[in-house]
């Protein structure tokens, strides 16, 4: 896999947006020309999964063209999987990252939780990509704080994962994971509380060492998107199972800005691995 990059979508919280990051990500990059792969790695949810299979299905029903990855299950049956050993799920996962030899990159949509797989994920990754909400509640999932003066106390949990998944690596290659946080679903007005968030997400980057970019809002056309397997680069004179407003234009800028941020150009027709 040495030829691929891999990019691992990955927090420990629920309903930050991994998955639509994740699939979004992957659509820009087969637009522009890429070879992807995709990893589902939340075997209950299978998110990504689910909407890869509506994508093939809506594209022949409706005798339309766009670019597919090529999406390697981990297993046929996830719920099981994720009941298995951690050995047998770590050999499922091994077998099915190996079958993505070949691909300009291998996309990795991780679960909510703490697996093995999921810590395997993160020790292959080039990039991790790692969407937070705009809140403390999110913030909690990267670092913690002094209740009385909001001074950043220590790294969390996951934190601690990736630094030493990068200490590994470094070890191991001779090559540092670059880490980018995604400021995901960003609240339309400035407010004491975002101002207080920023300055503690800066001061957690220096510490532990990710980059932050800006991330996706909370937008109706992803989600009405979504149930045909289609995503905001998808959408032309051929491909517009909606109607279209100006907002549709704002949101495709604002998907530019993500790739831009991951070092990545889904849109232009360039692809700029990050490094």
């Amino acid at each position: 896999m040495s030829q691929a990059s891999v990019i691992v979508v990955g927090n420990e919280k629920g309903g930050a947006g991994k998955s639509t990051i994740a699939i979004h990500t992957a659509v820009a990059l087969a637009h522009a020309g890429a070879k992807v792969a995709v990893l589902d790695l939340d075997l209950r949810q299978q998110t990504m999964g689910h909407f890869f299979q509506s994508r093939a299905k809506w594209l022949e029903a409706n005798n339309a063209e766009a670019p597919m990855p090529i999406v390697h299950p981990v297993s046929n049956d996830g719920a099981a999987l994720a009941k298995a050993s951690d050995e047998e799920a770590l050999a499922r996962f091994h077998e099915a990252f190996g079958e993505c030899q070949g691909a300009d990159f291998v996309l990795i949509d991780t679960p909510g939780a703490d697996t093995a797989i999921s810590r395997a994920a993160h020790g292959l990754a080039d990039l991790i990509v790692t969407p937070m909400n705009d809140s403390f509640v999110d913030f909690d999932m990267l670092g913690q704080v002094d209740p009385v003066t909001l001074e950043l106390t220590k790294h969390s949990l996951y934190s601690e994962t990736v630094w030493n998944c990068r200490k590994l690596r470094a070890a191991k290659d001779r090559k540092m994971i670059d880490w980018v946080v995604l400021r995901n679903r960003l609240a339309p007005t400035e407010a004491r509380n975002r101002k207080r968030l920023d300055e503690r997400v800066n001061a957690l980057a220096k510490k532990v060492g990710f980059r932050v970019g800006p991330g996706l809002r909370d937008r109706v056309i992803y989600r009405e998107l979504f149930p045909f397997g289609l995503t905001i680069a998808d959408l032309s004179p051929k491909i517009r199972p909606v109607a279209m407003s100006l907002q549709h234009v704002a949101a495709r800028q604002e998907l530019r800005a993500v790739m831009t941020a991951l070092g990545i150009s889904g849109l232009d027709g360039e692809i700029l691995a990050a490094e």
